[in-house]
This record gives C-alpha cells, sequence and structure tokens, in this order.
C-alpha cells in the first residue's frame, strides 16, 4: 500500500503516513435533591418522573454503547485468533566488515573506513532481513488475513499462532489496490477464527479494540474510539480508511480492529506520524471495503473489478450551479472511453452521476469503489443528471483490466512561437484554433479538435482555475469550440445570460476536466 520510502520534507510539510510493519532487521532483534413533606408531592413526583423516562426513551436508541469495566473477556476470546507474521527475505548487504558508526566530521570517520575496507571483497554480500507483521484467522482450516506490504517481496513466511506455534504459510492472493492478503497455512488441529462486521454502522465515537504485534511484542491489546470515517490519505484508488486513536504501531499492520461484539470491522494498516511511533492517528480498512476482496482472493486468487469506462471528477460548489443542480453532489463524467460499458449504454461527458445500482453517490471518490464491488457482466441501472433532469440509463459492468492506463502529454515549456491567437479578456487567455504546427509544438495527436491555449495572464481568473498553456478546450457552455470565436461567443451568451462563470471542459496534462471558470467583471 504506502510504501516505507514514502515521506514529506521541509519544515512545513506534513509528516508521513506511515505501514505498521516493523522495519527490516537482523533474525536476532526485536448535585438539589427534591425534599418532598407530603405523600401526594411523593405521587405527583413519581408521575413527573414516570413522564420525563418515557419521553426519554426513544433517546436511548440513539446513545452510544457504554464501555464494559473491563475489555478482559473480549480479549481473551478473541486473542487466539489473531497471528504474529514474521517474513524473511534474501537482501543485497555491503561488502566486507561494517565500518563502525562515528560522528560525522569525526577524525577517526576516514581512518576507520580505510582500515576496515582495505582487502575487503568487492562483491555485495547476501543477507538474510527479517520483518514483523499482524494478521487474524478468518476460517478454521487456516486462511489468515493480513496486509499486502506485510508480505510483499518475501521470500518465507511464517506465522506464528497465540500458543507460539510456528507455521509455514502460503500466499493464496494479494490485491495491492486495497493493500489485502491471503495466506493460508496447514495447522495440526482446527484454529480458532473471527467473523466480519458491518463497518458502515460503524460511528465516531464507537469504541474499538485492536490486537496485534507491535514491535514484536506479540498478543498486544489496545482500545480507543473510531476517530473519523471515510477518510482519504491518498494510498490507493479505493481509499475509505476509518480513523482510531487505539494505540497501534509499526508491526500493527494487518491486524484486526473489532468492535465490542467481537467481530473485525477493519484491518489496521496504517499510521501518520512523525516520529514512526503512535500519536493517536491510525487508519484502517473497513470491513465492507476488505470482506469482498478477501472473499475473492479465497476462491479464486485474484480480484476481479468492474469497470464503466469514465473518467471522473469532483463536483465543486461552482459546478453544481452551473449545471443546474441543488448542490455539490455525484460524480462529474469528464471523458467516456469509446470501447467502454459507458459508451455502448450512451453516458455522456457532462453527466453527473447521482445514483449507481440504487446506490447514492454522494462525492466522487465513492463512484470507483462501488463500481469495483459489482458483479463483472451485471446490468445494473444508473442515475445520471443531465440537461437539467434526471435521465435514468442501463449500464452492463465489464471487468477492470490491470493495463488500463491512459498516456497524457507532457507539459510544454513557455516561450515558443504562438500564430495567430485571440485573447479572451474576461478570462485572462489566449487562444488558437489547432493546425498542424500547433499539434507538432504541443504533442497533440491528430485526434485532438477543440482551441488550445496559447497564453495565460498572470493574475487570471483562468489561471486560479488550473488552465495552463497547452489545455486544449473542448467545450465552453457545453457546447463544442473549434475557433477562438467560438470561446469569446459562449463567454458573451453566459455573460449576457447573467451567469457568474463559464462551465469549460479542458483536455490537459491529466485528461480531460470540466472547470467552472469565474467570468471576470473588471
Amino acid at each position: 500500500m504506502i510504501q516505507s520510502s514514502m515521506q514529506w520534507s521541509g519544515p512545513n510539510q506534513s509528516p508521513p503516513v506511515r505501514p505498521l510493519t516493523v522495519g527490516r532487521t537482523s533474525a536476532n532483534q526485536r448535585g438539589h435533591c427534591l425534599r418532598l413533606r407530603r405523600p401526594w408531592q411523593l405521587r405527583c413526583a413519581a408521575v413527573v418522573l414516570t413522564l420525563v423516562m418515557l419521553a426519554a426513551a426513544p433517546l436511548g436508541s440513539v446513545q452510544a454503547r457504554q464501555a464494559p469495566d473491563s475489555f478482559a473477556d473480549l480479549a481473551e476470546r478473541l486473542l487466539p485468533a489473531v497471528v504474529n507474521i514474521s517474513t524473511t527475505q534474501v537482501v543485497e548487504g555491503q561488502p566486507g566488515i561494517e565500518v563502525p558508526m562515528v560522528p560525522p566530521g569525526s577524525p577517526f570517520e576516514e581512518f576507520f573506513r580505510e582500515f576496515f575496507e582495505r582487502g575487503q571483497p568487492r562483491q555485495p554480500r547476501q543477507r538474510r532481513a527479517t520483518s514483523l507483521g499482524s494478521g487474524f484467522i478468518v476460517d478454521a482450516a487456516g486462511f489468515i488475513v493480513t496486509n499486502n506490504h506485510v508480505i510483499q517481496d518475501a521470500d518465507e513466511i511464517s506465522v506464528i499462532l497465540h500458543d507460539e506455534t510456528r507455521l509455514a504459510a502460503e500466499v493464496v492472493g494479494r490485491d495491492p489496490k486495497t493493500d489485502i492478503a491471503v495466506l493460508k497455512v496447514d495447522p495440526p488441529a482446527s484454529l480458532a477464527a473471527v467473523t466480519f462486521g458491518d463497518s458502515d454502522v460503524s460511528r465516531v465515537g464507537d469504541w474499538v479494540l485492536a490486537i496485534g504485534n507491535p514491535f514484536g511484542f506479540g498478543g498486544s491489546v489496545t482500545a480507543g474510539i473510531i476517530s473519523a470515517r471515510s477518510r482519504d490519505i491518498q494510498a490507493g484508488p479505493y481509499d475509505d480508511f476509518l480513523q482510531t486513536d487505539a494505540s497501534i504501531n509499526r508491526g500493527n499492520s494487518g491486524g484486526p480492529m473489532f468492535d465490542l461484539d467481537g467481530k473485525v470491522i477493519g484491518i489496521n494498516t496504517a499510521i501518520f506520524s512523525p516520529s514512526g511511533g503512535s500519536v493517536g492517528i491510525g487508519f484502517a480498512i473497513p470491513a465492507n471495503v476488505a470482506e469482498p476482496v478477501i472473499r475473492q482472493l479465497i476462491e479464486h486468487g485474484e480480484v476481479r473489478r468492474g469497470w464503466l469506462g469514465v473518467r471522473i471528477q469532483t463536483v465543486t460548489e461552482e459546478l453544481a450551479e452551473s449545471f443546474g443542480l441543488d448542490r455539490a453532489r455525484g460524480a462529474l463524467v469528464a471523458d467516456v472511453m469509446s470501447d467502454g460499458p459507458a459508451a455502448e449504454a450512451g453516458l455522456e461527458k457532462g453527466d453527473v452521476i447521482l445514483r449507481f445500482d440504487g446506490k447514492p453517490v454522494g462525492e466522487m471518490r465513492q463512484l470507483p469503489r462501488i463500481v469495483a464491488d459489482t458483479e463483472v457482466g451485471r446490468t445494473v441501472n444508473v442515475v445520471v443528471w443531465r440537461d437539467g433532469r434526471e435521465v435514468s440509463v442501463e449500464v452492463t459492468v465489464a471487468e477492470l483490466e490491470e493495463d488500463e492506463l491512459r498516456v497524457s502529454r507532457r507539459p510544454v515549456p513557455p516561450g515558443q512561437a504562438d500564430p495567430t491567437s485571440l485573447t479572451v479578456e474576461r478570462l485572462g487567455i489566449t487562444v488558437a484554433e489547432i493546425d498542424d504546427s500547433l499539434r507538432e509544438q504541443f504533442e497533440l495527436s491528430d485526434m485532438t479538435e477543440g482551441v488550445i491555449v496559447t497564453e495565460v495572464q498572470s493574475n487570471s481568473v483562468a489561471g486560479e482555475r488550473g488552465i495552463r498553456r497547452g489545455d486544449v478546450i473542448v467545450e465552453v457552455g457545453q457546447q463544442e469550440v473549434r475557433t477562438p470565436e467560438d470561446v469569446v461567443t459562449r463567454v458573451e451568451e453566459a455573460e449576457a445570460d447573467g451567469r457568474a462563470s463559464v462551465l469549460m471542459l479542458v483536455e490537459g496534462v491529466g485528461g480531460p476536466r470540466f472547470v467552472a471558470v469565474p467570468i471576470d467583471q473588471r
């Protein structure tokens, strides 16, 4: 998932999100009370108390579940189903004897280097590196779940049970996109297993328990709450993490997060930390994201995901206003791939997907997960916002292929000669009709149509919205443009209609996208 090399630099940068495995080490390391005076007062007080209790009764359904006096019984029941995972890998080491560490700039630095390296072989040595992580048993027959980054690149994988039994493990399947892997061991007897809960019903503030193998201290139990939901930490295309303050550290990766019923509602995967240790911000893959992946890995050894064949973007408040939506919601279709299911079903650029297979799309990043979890070959109903009204479309979901990559154009440096062009003062850009010389200069394909942005004025409204030199404007006001005059006309029409901004479909380095550009009134 998140590579161990991932980090942010600079004093004003955020501290890194880190995977939770232990770093590579050698094999040997590790109160008015009411005073009543008459009986009738007592009776009245009783009536009032009863009414208050009855009136308050419905609130019980929304009160948070109380934490137990102790988590001991729950931990005792769950510990046998949590395992430690040890992996070994042969890595290339430095040749010869390691040079002792001395303070940088020390007069002994050069001396030690010359002394220890003199006469040593120049060929790199191989050594065995050990890494530790966590996992949990989901089937008594020996199926174990962990993170993909725990076992990635491992030459040997061992699973250590709660009773210290060590078993060799084989990889059944793994999915880097969600950072999930499934292992299989051959146990001498039936194993204790846990089941998944419904992570969608878990609420911020609910108590959770985390069990794992932090820094090699296996069987460690910590408690906390769910701090937030639906966190996007830029780890992958299906980010929807649960955030917790339960103490998790390196080595907790792959371990389970339990609710108070003892069901797995998450897989502990990453921490946010400036030091590598727990600061109370940890992230877990929700069970409802993980379970379908795990099921497919056990059954098929791989994951088949649904594919729609569209490029989508976030619907901002400005874009929502441009499309006539009541509020910012859904996923905006910026491009439709000609060979995909969406094109065959009649989805169009500019459609806003509001519901997919009956599931509401509250924001753009929810759609990829919903589509991916849809069975390949299944026909579903998709509700889109088009021309100011809802339209229903039937789409047959295809399979996402791993090599579905799109090549983007490289940005073009400024300073190159531009042909005859036209300046759109209200936007602060200069545009030109595409000819052969511009295709060559900006590396455009023969199929590219529209007008190209040849200059963006400093502090312009277009520049503030991300329009760059070399971008191609395909549509303005949801109408195609082929000449610079078309762009000017569409902007003037929007201004005459009293619009504060004009909607543009722009194709740039990151692919096509819709941009609502304010019309400068200066």
